[in-house]
């Protein structure tokens, strides 16, 4: 399996993520993006808040959906996204 389709393993992820943050996209400011930052405060992947919140069927407007997408994205960290700092 290529790092492209490989995610760490969750509790490497919980080890090495510091932070999830909301914020804008880069190019569209009407799109929010949840950016993932290591220890050392690096962006390590972005995930698109919408595309996250519609494909696990949360509402966005409940307060446990953030608790949701960031459990979600744990599970997801793509391997490349720590290796690309080696």
């Amino acid at each position: 399996m290529s790092d492209e389709n490989e995610f760490l393993p969750y509790e490497e992820a919980r080890r090495v993520v510091s932070r999830v943050m909301e914020e804008e996209h880069l190019q569209d400011p009407d799109r929010r993006i949840l950016t993932v930052y290591d220890v050392k405060d690096r962006e390590l992947c972005w995930f698109d808040a919408e595309e996250l919140i519609s494909e696990l069927g949360l509402d966005p407007k409940k307060p446990e959906t953030r608790e949701a997408a960031v459990e979600y994205i744990f599970h997801h960290i793509p391997r490349w996204a720590v290796t690309q700092y080696d």
